[in-house]
Protein backbone atom coordinates (compact mmCIF):
# COMPACT_ATOMS: atom_id res chain seq x y z
CA UNK A 1 0.00 0.00 0.00
CA UNK A 2 1.32 3.36 -0.64
CA UNK A 3 1.39 5.94 2.32
CA UNK A 4 0.07 9.57 2.10
CA UNK A 5 4.08 10.68 2.67
CA UNK A 6 5.07 8.42 -0.53
CA UNK A 7 6.07 11.50 -2.99
CA UNK A 8 5.83 9.05 -5.67
CA UNK A 9 2.13 7.89 -5.32
CA UNK A 10 -0.67 8.71 -7.51
CA UNK A 11 -2.87 9.96 -4.62
CA UNK A 12 -0.58 12.56 -3.62
CA UNK A 13 -0.39 14.18 -6.75
CA UNK A 14 -3.42 13.78 -9.26
CA UNK A 15 -1.71 14.06 -12.66
CA UNK A 16 -3.50 14.02 -16.14
CA UNK A 17 -2.04 14.20 -19.49
CA UNK A 18 -3.64 16.53 -21.22
CA UNK A 19 -5.40 15.06 -24.26
CA UNK A 20 -3.67 17.04 -26.83
CA UNK A 21 -0.39 16.13 -25.16
CA UNK A 22 -1.10 12.82 -25.54
CA UNK A 23 -2.74 13.15 -29.40
CA UNK A 24 0.63 15.01 -30.32
CA UNK A 25 2.87 12.05 -28.71
CA UNK A 26 0.76 9.46 -30.25
CA UNK A 27 1.28 11.13 -33.32
CA UNK A 28 4.94 11.50 -32.67
CA UNK A 29 5.16 7.77 -32.10
CA UNK A 30 2.95 6.90 -34.96
CA UNK A 31 5.97 9.05 -37.17
CA UNK A 32 8.75 7.68 -35.72
CA UNK A 33 7.74 3.72 -36.68
CA UNK A 34 7.11 4.81 -40.00
CA UNK A 35 10.49 6.85 -39.83
CA UNK A 36 12.20 3.35 -39.26
CA UNK A 37 9.80 1.03 -40.89
CA UNK A 38 11.29 3.20 -44.24
CA UNK A 39 15.16 3.13 -42.90
CA UNK A 40 14.83 -0.51 -41.99
CA UNK A 41 13.82 -0.80 -45.76
CA UNK A 42 16.54 1.22 -47.33
CA UNK A 43 19.01 -0.75 -44.90
CA UNK A 44 17.81 -4.21 -46.44
CA UNK A 45 17.43 -3.06 -50.20
CA UNK A 46 21.14 -1.48 -49.99
CA UNK A 47 21.99 -4.50 -48.51
CA UNK A 48 20.69 -6.74 -51.08
CA UNK A 49 22.31 -3.89 -53.52
CA UNK A 50 25.61 -4.10 -52.24
CA UNK A 51 25.35 -7.91 -52.22
CA UNK A 52 24.49 -7.89 -55.94
CA UNK A 53 27.53 -5.60 -56.51
CA UNK A 54 29.94 -8.04 -54.84
CA UNK A 55 28.54 -11.04 -56.28
CA UNK A 56 28.27 -9.29 -60.13
CA UNK A 57 32.28 -8.26 -59.07
CA UNK A 58 33.40 -11.70 -58.12
CA UNK A 59 31.81 -13.39 -61.43
CA UNK A 60 33.21 -9.99 -63.62
CA UNK A 61 36.80 -10.83 -62.26
CA UNK A 62 36.61 -14.93 -62.33
CA UNK A 63 35.57 -14.17 -65.95
CA UNK A 64 38.43 -11.83 -66.69
CA UNK A 65 41.18 -13.79 -64.95
CA UNK A 66 39.83 -17.15 -67.11
CA UNK A 67 40.17 -15.07 -70.34
CA UNK A 68 43.84 -14.00 -69.23
CA UNK A 69 44.88 -17.47 -68.30
CA UNK A 70 43.52 -18.53 -71.78
CA UNK A 71 45.89 -16.04 -73.64
CA UNK A 72 48.57 -16.49 -71.51
CA UNK A 73 48.16 -20.91 -72.37
CA UNK A 74 48.05 -19.26 -76.37
CA UNK A 75 50.04 -16.98 -76.35
CA UNK A 76 52.65 -19.43 -74.66
CA UNK A 77 52.03 -22.23 -76.90
CA UNK A 78 52.51 -19.84 -79.66
CA UNK A 79 55.81 -18.81 -78.41
CA UNK A 80 56.95 -22.48 -78.27
CA UNK A 81 56.08 -23.47 -81.51
CA UNK A 82 57.79 -20.09 -82.83
CA UNK A 83 60.93 -21.37 -81.54
CA UNK A 84 60.62 -24.64 -82.55
CA UNK A 85 60.04 -23.10 -86.41
CA UNK A 86 62.85 -21.33 -85.72
CA UNK A 87 65.41 -23.75 -84.90
CA UNK A 88 64.62 -25.57 -88.11
CA UNK A 89 65.42 -23.01 -90.12
CA UNK A 90 68.53 -23.31 -92.57
CA UNK A 91 69.53 -19.80 -93.70
CA UNK A 92 69.08 -15.94 -92.18
CA UNK A 93 66.72 -15.53 -94.69
CA UNK A 94 64.55 -17.76 -93.51
CA UNK A 95 64.73 -17.19 -90.24
CA UNK A 96 64.28 -13.28 -90.87
CA UNK A 97 61.17 -14.21 -92.34
CA UNK A 98 59.75 -16.89 -89.98
CA UNK A 99 60.61 -13.80 -87.53
CA UNK A 100 58.53 -10.95 -89.81
CA UNK A 101 55.88 -12.95 -90.14
CA UNK A 102 55.88 -14.33 -86.29
CA UNK A 103 56.32 -10.63 -85.03
CA UNK A 104 53.27 -9.80 -87.47
CA UNK A 105 51.01 -11.99 -86.36
CA UNK A 106 51.33 -11.52 -82.58
CA UNK A 107 50.71 -7.91 -83.31
CA UNK A 108 47.55 -9.24 -84.28
CA UNK A 109 46.84 -11.80 -81.71
CA UNK A 110 48.09 -9.09 -79.32
CA UNK A 111 45.73 -6.26 -80.69
CA UNK A 112 42.71 -8.82 -80.96
CA UNK A 113 43.05 -9.84 -77.25
CA UNK A 114 43.38 -6.36 -75.74
CA UNK A 115 40.56 -5.49 -77.54
CA UNK A 116 38.15 -8.48 -76.17
CA UNK A 117 40.12 -7.67 -72.69
CA UNK A 118 38.33 -4.22 -73.04
CA UNK A 119 35.22 -5.19 -74.26
CA UNK A 120 35.03 -8.00 -71.25
CA UNK A 121 35.94 -5.31 -68.73
CA UNK A 122 33.62 -2.70 -69.83
CA UNK A 123 30.77 -5.22 -69.41
CA UNK A 124 31.84 -6.39 -66.37
CA UNK A 125 32.10 -3.07 -64.87
CA UNK A 126 28.32 -2.73 -66.73
CA UNK A 127 27.29 -5.46 -64.95
CA UNK A 128 28.41 -4.32 -61.56
CA UNK A 129 27.40 -0.95 -61.95
CA UNK A 130 23.94 -2.40 -62.46
CA UNK A 131 22.63 -3.13 -59.35
CA UNK A 132 23.60 0.30 -57.99
CA UNK A 133 21.54 2.23 -61.00
CA UNK A 134 18.47 0.15 -60.62
CA UNK A 135 18.51 0.43 -56.47
CA UNK A 136 19.11 4.38 -56.94
CA UNK A 137 16.40 4.76 -59.67
CA UNK A 138 14.11 3.69 -56.97
CA UNK A 139 15.18 6.09 -54.29
CA UNK A 140 16.02 9.04 -56.37
CA UNK A 141 13.57 10.09 -58.94
CA UNK A 142 15.10 12.38 -61.86
CA UNK A 143 14.64 15.94 -62.01
CA UNK A 144 11.39 17.06 -64.46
Amino acid sequence: MTSSTDPFSASIIPFEVPEQMRALAEKGVSQARDSYAKFKDAAETHNGTIEAVFTSASKGTSAYTAKLIEFFKANTSTELDFAQELFGVKTPAAALELWTSHARKQYETFTAQAKELTELGQKVATETVEPIKASASKFYKPAA
